[in-house]
This record gives C-alpha cells, structure tokens and sequence, in this order.
C-alpha cells in the first residue's frame, strides 16, 4: 500500500491579507481587523506581519492594538470578502484533488496521494505549484505542510511562513517535530499546555 501524502494549505493572516488585498497600499503597514471598531471595543480577529512585529495578537482589544502602535490600521471585518477568498483557493485546490476536508474557512487538508504525480515529480513540487497558483490567482499566500499524515501535514505548515512549504516525512519528523512547544499540538490550549507543563512535558517529543 503506498504512504499517503496529504498537503495542509494554511492562507497566511487570511482576513489580513485579503483586507490588504483589497487595499494594496496597507501591505506594508500594521493591519489589524478588529470587530467593533468604532465603539473601539472590539477585538482584533487578525493582523498581518507588520502588526505582529508590534506585538499585536489576536484577542487583542482595539485599546490594546492602538496602545501597542497607534499608526495601526484598524480595518473592519468583511466576510463576505473572506468567503468569496475561500470558494476561489478551494476552486484551485479541486484542480489537484477533489479529496479535500475544509478546516475553517483559511486550510484544508488535500489527500494527493493517487494524484500528485499528475502535476509534478514529487509532493513538494506540487505543494510549490500550489502557493505559486494561489498567488497569483488571488493575491493571497499559503503555507504548505506536506506529510504522511494529517496531523504531521497541518504541524507542517504551521512551522514555516509566510508563503512556504515544509516537508515532514517518516525520516526527519523526530528532528522537526519533537523540538517545537508542545503547545503546537493541535487542540492543545493555553489551560492543556499549562497542564502538561505542569507535568513536565514542555516539548512535543
């Protein structure tokens, strides 16, 4: 039986980024979508790198994100943007596979096991083919993880970004994973980590 290869596609501060999109003149400065954001009590739901370098985080209130940089660009949220960016990246991955399980409205996990070989000479190739695709069909960018299974794949592109691809394979899994905060773990939050720290287990090997 052949190993599987899965690709988890992660769109890069997805409701940022399509707010930059839509505003190419904010590329280069903080953005923050944030709910509320006349009452300035709302919460910032994303932000792009330039507002990470501030410290801004998600959850941040709107008094927070301006204490933090007051030239930040607060921008209100437009979901029907974020869907319509969505459906258009989902289009492209049906291009690759139709094995495709949505997570959110930002990732899905692409099964191209059976498919891969009909677009390039090896899954990392075709993760590549797909960021480049992405790109330029919509402006966005994607990290890819690729692996040999969902888990692995989605711990892959969560390792490198923006706009990569990390390939996580039986052989330098233990090199790549076992490092990283056991917090990086799906489903593990702030009260699981906090409790696993508490037990001693401050990494994921």
């Amino acid at each position: 039986m052949a190993e599987k290869v899965i690709l988890h596609c992660d769109l890069n501060n997805f409701f940022a980024s399509v707010e930059c999109v839509r505003h190419p003149e904010w590329k280069v400065r903080p953005v923050a979508v944030c709910g509320s954001v006349k009452e300035r009590h709302g919460i910032c739901l994303a932000k792009n790198y330039p507002a990470k370098k501030y410290g801004i985080r998600t959850g941040d209130t709107v008094i927070d994100v301006l204490k933090k940089c007051p030239d930040a660009i607060l921008a209100e949220p437009h979901y029907e943007e974020y869907e319509k960016y969505s459906r258009l990246t989902q289009a492209i991955y049906e291009e690759y596979t139709d094995r495709i399980e949505p997570f959110g409205c930002d990732e899905s996990w692409l099964d191209v096991t059976n498919s891969y070989h009909l677009f390039g000479q090896s899954p990392a190739q075709v993760a590549d083919m797909l960021r480049q695709q992405v790109y330029y069909e919509t402006g966005l960018t994607i990290s890819v993880g690729v692996s040999f299974n969902k888990i692995f794949a989605k711990l892959g592109s969560d390792y490198k970004k923006p706009d990569a691809t990390t390939v996580i394979t039986p052989d330098n899994f233990k090199q790549i994973l076992f490092p990283l905060d056991v917090g990086d773990m799906m489903y593990v939050g702030k009260t699981t980590r906090e409790a696993l720290y508490g037990m001693g287990i401050r990494t994921i090997g």
